[in-house]
């Protein structure tokens, strides 16, 4: 056996040791727990030792504790004698079953079961212990989000506990989440020189949570003639205003992000008419149905791998994995199959393609109804796409993150398989002159089906995404189509970077007016701007100029 052998199984013995090691340490952690939790039952009526072991529980961050305060307040506590045992073993109910507190072993009950009840004072300190058990929990979220709640509270019973976890918090989020608790709590039970000292701090965290705790200190020493009132008051406002300026600091941050979202949607649709229209001149109105292909495609994919794997399973987490590439195939192969069977005979006229293909549109939402209802069908996002991303104050779902990150992954590809590949070459000579192309040898016919087919499958994968972030059904490209047609016009007719530019800049725009204007309008000012933009540049941003165009 060589060295690095023996390094290999020296370093999975140390592993296993860690594993193991940690193993029994949560092990004799819990049984600790249990074994405080049936020593205050055993001391029924010996506060001294009832007061230790709810010492000792103090420092536990166990959720047994939560279990067993719920039915200690319940009365499904119970003691049972033990002939060969001094000590009476306490089980605790769970619907029809008993367990032994001490061991969590399941116990066949007895008619032989003594109840016990804890006294007021015992479930009010157990209640107490319990609203603090998550302030000492190994998951960094519950800590933070029991620390939110408990300074949210402003109860003044809390405050010690609060400031005695304070320096233990290693984690710098969790640590901020105590100190904001601690300040807001001070702003209702700490003197002047307190409530002045988290005024300021609170201020300077730009904590939105003491927004409304601040207003109330502003209005209650509004009128107030005490000597520190005028400090506290100026302080006050001060603190609003630093919070207000931050908030609309953030505010637009997320309006950008929300239309950096909704032009990456823009441009995977965009990407496909700006091959189909701007490359080959046809005018697809079934162009959303490629769209609602892909986003049906995600839906099936996700039943079957529910049906096989089940909901929160390993594999059910790649099911959207699989999904794009399938529904990039799917609006593919139909977009393939709309070429060969009819766009084919329609090229260089744009009426009648139009006409056509908005008959295509309609026959296929129609098909979608019978197939899958009038009504929206349920995608859910598998577990690494749930949630957000918080950065100063600005929460990303990681959906959208994943989406952005793909449409500049598709710009790239397209950019590359376009000008880098013989492909490419074929198709803009194609688009350019299709009879001469046809003359130097270039398989016109089959480039013109593989061109229609990659316009087609952008759109399936833009729906595969839509179905994360919005709803799928029979006409979900609709909402979308307008907005790409307008996106292909102002990038320029066949320009793919200038699609790029005008996707994203129609998104941020639109999500800017929205909230100002309203959806309807914002919507409106939207298309007005783009009408007067045409006006004056009707090429767009980058407007395409060859011989055959001129002509």
């Amino acid at each position: 056996m060589n060295l690095s052998a023996v390094r290999q199984l020296f370093t999975l013995a140390l592993l296993f040791a860690i594993g193991a090691s940690i193993s029994e340490t949560a092990h004799a952690d819990e049984a600790g727990t249990r074994a405080l939790l049936v020593e205050i039952v055993h001391a029924d009526g010996d506060d001294a030792r009832q007061q230790l072991a709810m010492e000792g529980l103090a420092e536990e961050g166990d959720p047994i504790i939560g279990t067993f305060y719920e039915a200690y307040r319940s009365g499904n506590i119970f003691i049972k004698k033990v002939a060969s045992s001094d000590s009476p073993l306490v089980l605790m109910k769970d619907n029809k079953d008993y367990t032994n507190l001490l061991t969590g072993e399941s116990v066949t009950p007895s008619d032989e079961l003594k109840p016990s009840r804890a006294g007021r004072g015992l479930r009010k300190d157990l209640k107490r212990l319990v609203d603090l058990l998550d302030l000492s929990s190994p998951d960094l979220e519950k800590r933070i989000a029991a620390a939110d709640l408990l300074g949210k509270s402003q109860n003044p019973e809390y405050l010690p506990e609060l400031k005695a976890r304070l320096d233990k918090q290693t984690d710098e989020k969790v640590a901020r989440a105590f100190r904001e608790a601690i300040y807001i709590c001070e702003l209702k039970s700490g003197s002047d020189t307190e409530k002045l000292a988290a005024v300021k701090a609170l201020g300077e965290m730009k904590s939105l949570p003491a927004k409304g705790f601040l207003e109330t200190v502003a209005k209650e020493y509004e009128t107030s003639t005490e000597p520190g009132a005028r400090a506290l008051r100026e302080s006050t406002r001060k603190a609003i205003r630093e919070i207000d300026d931050y908030q609309k600091i953030v505010g637009h941050i997320g309006t950008l992000f929300r239309g950096l979202s909704l032009g990456s949607v823009l441009l995977l649709v965009a990407y496909g008419l700006a091959i189909t229209f701007g490359q080959m001149g046809v005018i697809n109105m079934a162009h959303g149905e490629f769209i609602a292909i892909g986003g049906y495609t995600v839906y099936l994919i996700q039943n079957y791998f529910v049906n096989t794997f089940g909901v929160g399973s390993s594999a059910y987490e790649w099911y959207f994995v699989l999904s794009l590439p399938c529904a990039f195939l799917a609006a593919a192969l139909a977009g393939a199959l709309l070429e060969k069977g009819m766009i084919r005979f329609l090229y260089s006229r744009p009426l009648e393609s139009l006409l056509a293909t908005w008959g295509v549109s309609m026959i296929l939402q129609q098909l979608f109804r019978l197939q899958f209802g009038a009504a929206n069908v349920s995608v859910s996002a598998p577990q690494w796409l749930s949630g957000s991303y918080s950065f100063g104050g600005v929460s990303m779902s990681y959906s959208r993150i994943f989406l952005v990150a793909f449409a500049f992954l598709v710009i790239i590809v397209t950019w590359l398989l376009m000008n880098r590949t013989s492909w490419g070459l074929h198709v803009r000579a194609t688009m350019q002159n299709r009879q001469m192309a046809s003359s130097l040898g270039v398989p016109s016919g089959r480039v013109n089906m593989l061109t229609f087919a990659y316009g087609s499958g952008l759109a399936g994968l833009a729906g595969a995404f839509i179905s994360q972030i919005g709803n799928v059904g029979p006409s979900m490209g609709q909402t979308y189509i307008v907005d790409s047609f307008m996106v292909v016009v102002v990038g320029g007719v066949g320009n793919l970077f200038g699609a790029a530019l005008s996707s994203l800049g129609i998104g941020m725009v639109d999500q800017w007016l929205q909230p100002i204007l309203g959806p309807v309008m914002g919507k409106i000012s939207v298309l007005i701007t783009i009408i007067l933009f045409l006006q004056f540049k009707p090429g767009g941003l980058f407007p395409s100029r060859s011989r055959s165009l001129d002509d």
